[in-house]
């Protein structure tokens, strides 16, 4: 069986962004398109319905081309279960209270067993000095945390 990766905004976005001029963005960009055609094939990909209203948002060409690689995933919805982890998440100090469309995120993705959630957000997400306390209020809540990362994190090592 497939590992589970649910797939947040910012990898749909850089996967289907203009190349950026900015060096690091645009190195991110690259090791996106290179994970999604070398290795997404190995996981069963889903994304959210938040994903899918982040994601419309902005200039119209760029919003038709993100929609178009969503249409193609499994869209999972905001369970009530869900709503309360985030809340817990944000109530917790794990996240600040600014960030609770990333809290719910991870709340879609913990609360539907995804294995994976894969974000270039690392302020919020892929953050190793908030993540301990993200699994701990996952662990409290009796869920098991998924594993934030990014893309590069997630490539197969051949």
């Amino acid at each position: 069986m497939k590992a589970k990766v649910y797939i947040e905004t910012t990898v749909i976005s850089y996967l289907t962004a203009r190349s950026s001029r900015d060096i690091v963005v645009a190195g991110h960009q690259q090791i996106t398109r290179d994970w999604w055609e070398d290795c997404s094939e190995q996981f069963d990909i889903v994304a959210s319905q938040l994903v899918l209203q982040e994601a419309s948002i902005g200039d119209c060409k760029l919003v038709q081309e993100r929609l178009k690689v969503l249409e193609k995933m499994t869209l999972l919805e905001t369970s009530e279960d869900a709503l309360v982890l985030s809340e817990n998440l944000l109530d917790s100090g794990a996240l600040p209270k600014k960030a609770s469309g990333d809290a719910l995120h991870i709340a879609i993705a913990v609360t539907n067993e995804i294995d994976y959630l894969v974000t270039w957000n690392c302020k919020h997400l892929a953050n190793a000095t908030i993540r301990t306390r993200i699994e701990e209020i996952c662990r409290l809540s009796n869920y098991k945390p998924t594993i934030i990362c990014t893309p590069e994190e997630l490539l197969e090592v051949g």
